[in-house]
């Protein structure tokens, strides 16, 4: 009996292991597959976007007299430039498009300055000039808009851009005597300037939605015919002088700017 069973069990042991090729091939082929590709993100700059900036700039003014009351000579007689400078602080809003690295945008600026100068006319004779007498003219600009469009490329959450469009500043003057006279405003005008500007920045991102830039602006405001008044307590209103006023601003701020949307994607 041992040696039938013996043999029952040796015969059962060569079927199973004629028949496993046989199951082998049945099974399904394992499949192997290729790791998926490593992914880039790069910064998104395109979006609106909101920011404050602060710096400082300055004004170049100069001033030449054409005429007293509304009387012109026909001639301009020089007295003199000075740099009217100061602080800056205000804010920005803007839109940007981003196709691969090439991004292009419009905004729109505004800031609160003051920036203050004045000369001393140099129509005042030396001799009275020495004896304490004098005339300066003092400007302020206090406030300054700018209407852009920007060009920029980036290279991942590094932006370098140029803008250009309009630029608007409102302009104070004064003619202020000499202490000699008592030392007191006598004439004044204000104005609203159109010109141009042109610029360039450096901006970078440091976190999710935000960046900051480092940009320089210079904006061109032209020459403009100026009309004084004269000041109270003197007869107010009454038209004292007619100064041609030369006027360009340099400026440097510095902007953080918050955008709306997604700060990266992905490049595969």
């Amino acid at each position: 009996m041992k040696t039938k069973s013996a043999l029952v069990i040796a015969s059962m042991a060569g079927v199973f292991v004629s028949a496993a090729p046989a199951l082998a091939a049945d099974l399904p082929a394992k499949v192997y597959t290729k790791a998926p590709p490593i992914v880039a993100p790069i910064y998104n700059w395109g979006g609106f976007y909101i920011g404050v900036n602060g710096g400082g700039a300055s004004a170049r003014k100069c001033w030449d007299l054409q005429g007293l009351g509304n009387v012109f000579f026909g001639f301009a007689v020089a007295e003199g430039c000075h740099d009217a400078t100061g602080g800056v602080v205000g804010g920005q809003v803007g839109y940007r498009w981003q196709a691969a690295s090439w991004v292009f945008g419009v905004e729109a600026q505004g800031d609160w300055a003051n920036l203050s100068g004045r000369n001393t006319s140099l129509l005042v004779p030396a001799g009275l000039a020495a004896l304490g007498v004098s005339y300066s003219n003092q400007s302020k600009v206090d406030a300054i808009g700018l209407f852009t469009g920007q060009v920029g490329y980036a290279w991942n959450n590094v932006l370098w851009y140029v803008k250009g469009g309009a630029a608007v500043t409102h302009d104070k003057y004064n003619g202020i005597t000499s202490p000699a006279l008592g030392n007191f405003t006598f004439d004044t005008a204000s104005e609203d300037r159109w010109g141009g500007v042109v610029g360039t920045g450096i901006e970078i991102g440091f976190a999710p939605h935000w960046s900051v830039a480092f940009e320089y602006d210079h904006l061109f405001m032209g020459t403009r015919n100026i009309t004084t008044t004269l000041a109270p307590p003197i007869i107010a209103g009454v038209p004292f002088r007619n100064e041609r006023i030369r006027q360009d601003v340099d400026m440097g701020t510095v902007r953080v700017n918050y955008t709306f949307g997604g700060p990266v994607v992905a490049k595969y």
